[in-house]
């Protein structure tokens, strides 16, 4: 039963609303071997939380496990390129990787790019304006929910506007190597977007090299301060790598189910027309109740006991936030949508050594946009059918018509 819920999550009913399956679980079983993932299941907060704040114990799936237990992964180059990446390393690597790429990436840094946040949300807010101005629907997530996201984060690490659709495409498709129910058929389509993007960044490095601007790419590339230690060329290319695939493609998806739960729940989108000020709590409100990012991987890097359940040192343990943030145990009443809630925030972000690293930035683009659109369109309604991306991993809008 528990694994034909997990199979149903890929379904046009679980890819809809995957709620339901989740709180089946939590209540019938929290923790189980699955037989689909290959692994641990874990769909309550507790558990979840446990396992992210424990990174001696559960450690992320580095070379050396998929080593162990995937053999012949390194012949698949999106899974080879991820697992260079900071999410996929643990300590002595991630400790070193994450110290020396916050000395640039810093809280001051994102602060600096509100100004810009604000002027590119205007600017996109405006041409929705102007394609809705007959009273026509436009497509919200292509008109504006991924070109902010990719001027934002391209504003950062310095790729140029022009740039923007063709790494767009080449990370959706990077996107589906986390999605467990992938077509076999896409492989080498993903493989061959994985090497493009990595052949796009180690070029914008050497230009970096020849021709430093005052982005995040020169910073990292710049001489340190006397005794602090240089990033090699290949830590600055997987710190890029990193940062624009997750800088745009999750907060995008957030910021699609999340402004679809908004006018799903009227009396919601009413509160914040009303009260601009409510957006930082609407945001955090949008990640718990439907965020982009529903599930993450671990290893036992050595025998433990979940919910009674022995893990055998090397098993998998699969965390499913989305579930973790729907828990009754954590969140009262937790399938109420309610932007004025205050009840702690949830798992989207991680938890523990592997903290998302762009969570700042993402509250900054969230919040700015959420507050703006409340102020500029308080009759915001949904103008036609909407679609969901096929990615139970990565949920978030493919289609999202809005009108005003």
């Amino acid at each position: 039963m528990s694994d034909a819920a997990l199979l149903s999550l890929s379904t046009p009913a679980g890819l809809a609303d995957p709620y339901p399956v989740y709180a089946k679980l939590r209540e019938e079983s929290p923790v189980f071997r699955s037989e689909v993932y290959d692994g641990w299941v874990l769909s309550r907060f507790a558990d979840c939380q446990q396992v992210l704040a424990d990174g001696e114990t559960f450690r992320v799936l580095d070379a050396e496990w998929r080593d162990r237990h995937r053999p012949g992964w390194r012949d698949n180059a999106a899974m080879a390129m991820l697992t260079d990446l900071l999410p996929w390393k643990n300590p002595p690597e991630h400790t070193r990787e994450r110290r020396l790429l916050v000395r640039d990436f810093t809280v001051r840094r994102v602060q600096q790019l509100e100004p810009a946040v604000r002027r590119a949300t205007d600017r996109l807010l405006d041409r929705f304006a102007d394609a809705t101005a007959d009273g026509t629907a436009a497509e919200f997530v292509g008109t504006v929910l991924y070109p902010l996201g990719m001027a934002v984060i391209g504003d950062l690490v310095g790729v140029p506007e022009a740039d923007h659709n063709r790494l767009r495409r080449v990370t959706e498709l990077i996107g589906k190597q986390v999605d467990p129910a992938m077509a076999p058929g896409l492989r080498a389509q993903v493989d061959a977007a994985a090497v493009e993007y990595r052949d796009y960044f180690t070029e914008l490095i050497a230009r970096r090299r020849a021709d430093p601007r005052d982005d995040l790419t020169s910073a990292l590339l710049a001489r340190p301060a006397a005794g602090e230690e240089l990033m090699s060329e290949g830590e600055v290319l997987n710190a890029l790598l990193v940062l624009f695939g997750g800088g745009y493609e999750t907060t995008a998806g957030a910021l699609g189910n999340g402004i679809h739960a908004l006018l799903t729940h009227p009396d919601q989108y009413a509160l914040l027309a009303g009260d601009p000020g409510l957006a930082s709590g609407a945001v955090e409100e949008v990640l718990r109740w439907d965020g982009a990012a529903q599930m993450s991987q671990r290893a036992a890097a050595r025998p433990a006991v979940l919910d009674g359940r022995e893990i055998p040192a090397d098993d998998m343990v699969v965390i499913l936030a989305g579930a973790a943030n729907r828990d009754p145990a954590r969140f009262a009443d937790p399938d109420r949508f309610d932007i004025t809630r205050d009840g702690g925030r949830g798992l989207f972000f991680g938890h523990g050594l592997h903290l998302c690293l762009g969570a700042a930035l993402a509250r900054l683009e969230m919040t700015v946009l959420l507050e703006q659109l409340g102020k500029r369109f308080p009759t915001l309604r949904i103008g036609g059918e909407v679609a969901r991306r096929p990615n139970p991993a990565l949920r978030g809008m493919a289609s999202l018509p809005l009108t005003r």
